[in-house]
């Protein structure tokens, strides 16, 4: 079932319930009200009937009758009986011969007891009056058919089932047409969302002044595809250019090993083609390692966080660059230590945060004069900032906002070795962290990255 017909559906139930409940409430209080009514016309009567009858005894039986009879249409198949204080029948009328009322003497008793006393006697509703009399008490008892009331609450009983059925009918009607005018902004974004495919990004839902539900949720969609537009550009970018870069050492290989196997040669020469393929393979490695690194980085779910001391990392990091690249030099420029070490902690990753600095400061020696690079850490609440300085090749404006995408390269480091991932997979690692990566660069304060990471301490 749609969604339309499930609005207009549940609409319709709750109309009908609402419209039953009132519907209820309205003959309950009219079958009450009828029953009070006529109660009070009995009683008027009986007490009209007492009054002849007080007043003038010695002919009241026969003004009474032509009273009762004249009066067949005050009360439908009345009955009249009035019984003396011996319990003895004194006067007694019926609409129809041979139905009268004759009490028993649990009836007279509990008439006298209680004043007024009302009961059924076959299908007649009837009241029993006791009038006290120091002279001279006696009960009036006046019973008739409430065929009126009857009637009435029948018809009463039609006309409200008439309406609830047609109230629910209206309200199903009225229901769809709102359910239907409601559901068409989400068929529209629908429509719009199944022209959208992994080829057709650019495609946007429209979107509306209005500040609802709806409008949000065209505007959380456009949202997703700007994300997924993106993510998708980014994807499509690193496939072409690692594609580009895998098939360059791998056709250097091919195309030596090719050379070599066209003729005999001696063990001089297959040394040195061995040597130069070996080179490729080793550069083909190292490629391939930089780019599983960038995978992983890409996947929080993989990570573990554990507590890391940066200053520990920073220091290897140091350690390993000058013992695998004799010509690189890093000077190393602490602030004070604080007394607390958790300043010093953060939550990541060791091997992540290693692999981050470790490309960046490599990065500084080998783009710096003399392969020098200058860092400086410094802790306090606000975490842990390190700064990587060099005064070697200028990073152009234009190229500032290109260097952390895969695979590119500048003019002057073209010449250099390398793949340009270091800085893409060092940026996605600082993200990971939650910290920050920024670079400047200018002829007179040469090249700086900064990066930022919160402590413990200021997390917790």
């Amino acid at each position: 079932m749609s969604i339309k017909y499930r609005i207009a559906l549940l609409f319709a139930c709750l109309v009908t319930i609402i419209l039953a409940l009132v519907s209820v409430s309205v003959y309950f209080f009219s079958v009450k009200e009828r029953h009070d009514a006529f109660r009070r016309r009995l009683k008027n009567r009986a007490g009209t009937t007492a009054n002849v009858y007080a007043g003038i005894k010695d002919y009241s039986t026969q003004v009474l009758q032509k009273m009762d009879a004249a009066g067949v249409a005050s009360l439908y198949n009345k009955s009249v009986t009035i019984i003396e204080r011996d319990n003895s029948l004194r006067y007694q009328y019926s609409d129809r011969p041979g139905d009268s009322i004759f009490l028993t003497p649990v009836l007279i008793g509990q008439a006298k007891l209680e004043k007024e006393y009302y009961f059924n006697y076959k299908n007649k509703q009837a009241v029993a009056v006791y009038f006290p009399d120091n002279a001279d008490s006696f009960i009036v008892v006046v019973a008739a058919e409430d065929s009126d009331g009857r009637e009435y609450l029948f018809q009463l009983r039609e006309i409200l089932w008439i309406s609830t059925a047609l109230a629910a009918l209206l309200s199903f009607a009225a229901g769809f047409v709102f359910a239907k005018s409601l559901i068409r902004p989400m068929s529209t974004i629908t429509k719009e969302v199944d022209l959208i495919t992994s080829n057709n990004l650019s495609q946007r839902i429209e979107t509306t002044s209005k500040k609802d539900e709806l409008n949000k949720l065209a505007l959380t969609f456009n949202h997703l595809l700007d994300r997924l537009q993106e993510s998708f550009s980014t994807q499509r970018r690193f496939i072409s250019n690692a594609s580009h870069e895998l098939s360059t050492p791998l056709t250097s290989i091919s195309s030596q090993l090719e050379v070599a196997l066209q003729r005999e040669r001696n063990e001089t020469e297959y040394r040195e083609v061995l040597m130069s393929v070996h080179d490729d393979v080793l550069e083909l490695q190292q490629l391939t390692r930089s780019l599983l690194e960038i995978a992983k980085a890409g996947s929080q779910g993989n990570i573990e966080l554990t507590e890391v001391r940066m200053d520990e990392v920073l220091f290897k990091v140091i350690r390993d660059i000058e013992k695998h690249n004799a010509s690189f030099t890093v000077q190393l420029e602490l602030d004070e230590f604080p007394d607390d070490e958790k300043l010093l902690t953060v939550f990541g990753n060791g091997n992540l945060l290693y692999i981050a600095l470790k490309n960046i400061i490599e990065n500084g020696c080998k783009y710096a004069d003399k392969n020098v690079s200058i860092v400086s850490a410094s802790f306090s609440n606000e975490g842990a900032m390190i700064s990587v300085f060099n005064n070697g090749d200028i990073i152009a404006e234009a190229d500032i906002q290109n260097i952390f995408q895969p695979f590119f390269r500048t003019d002057s480091a073209r010449a250099k070795p390398g793949f340009g991932l270091g800085l893409t997979l060092a940026r996605r690692i600082v993200a990971l962290h939650q910290g920050s990566l920024k670079v400047s660069s200018d002829p007179a304060a040469g090249t700086r990255f900064t990066l930022k990471f919160s402590s413990i301490l200021q997390k917790s």
